[in-house]
Formats: structure tokens, sequence, C-alpha cells
């Protein structure tokens, strides 16, 4: 069965080589699956997934900082009114979290942890991190 898959991929790779496709280099970012995340994710990742239908980011911020400047097409649910809100936080997706610098959000993803959210994660160093690799903000 090993052989029949190394036949395919070798038959694959030659398919888009042949079309003028490209293959992978090793500066390429490997695809990421949402589901198989772990509890604390960079910005890198996140930007390589945020378009992903199964992945909902949340800013944790208040409403003046997310009015400063926050990652295109987030919800807003500022750590207060997460428990008042949940559900507006879907449990079936992929949902990650940021706030300034990860700590709020770390809060705030532990708390959906309690509240039975089995796959739920926070962006390691919030909006700062966002911005110091060069994402875009609105």
């Amino acid at each position: 069965m090993r052989y029949v898959y190394l036949l395919l991929a070798t038959l694959l790779l030659l398919g888009l080589v042949a079309c003028g496709g490209t293959t992978a280099t090793p500066d390429a970012p490997a695809e990421v699956d949402p589901a198989e995340l772990p509890q604390v994710v960079d910005a890198e990742t996140v930007a390589s997934i945020q378009d992903d239908p199964e992945v909902v980011l949340i800013d944790v911020r208040e409403p003046e900082e997310y009015a400063a400047g926050h990652i295109p097409g987030v919800t807003l649910i500022p750590m207060g009114e997460v428990p008042e809100r949940l559900d507006e936080i879907p449990t079936d997706k992929t949902v990650i979290t940021y706030c300034r610098s990860g700590n709020r959000s770390g809060q705030v993803m532990q708390f959906l942890q309690q509240q039975g959210y089995d796959n739920v994660h926070n962006m390691e160093g919030g909006i700062i991190a966002w911005e110091q690799a060069g994402l875009p903000v609105e």
C-alpha cells in the first residue's frame, strides 16, 4: 500500500511540473490544519488560516483598542462580555482569541475551555506581534 501512495505522489508531482505548476520549496510555508493547532499559535500561523471559513478570530480588547487598529475580519467581543455572549462563539469551529499582548486572550481561552470549548487557541503576542510581523491592520 505504501508503494501505491509513493507512486501516486510521484505522478502528481510529475503532473504539476508538466503543467507548469510549481513545487514546494524549503522556504514555502507548510499548509496548516486549523483542527491541529497548538493552544498557543503565532501571528504568522493565524494569518495563514484566517480566511478559512472554519476559523473564527475574536478580539477580546475594549472597543477603543479595537478602533485604534485590529485584524481585518475579526469579531470584537471584549473580555468582560464573553460570558454573556457565549452564544456568538461557535463550538464547531476553530476559535482563536487575541488581545494586545496575549494575556487577556489567554485568560479568555482558558475560560472557554472551562465552558467546554475544545478547539480554542490564543495568539501569542497579540496585536503587537501581528503588527511586528508586518501583517495587515485596519
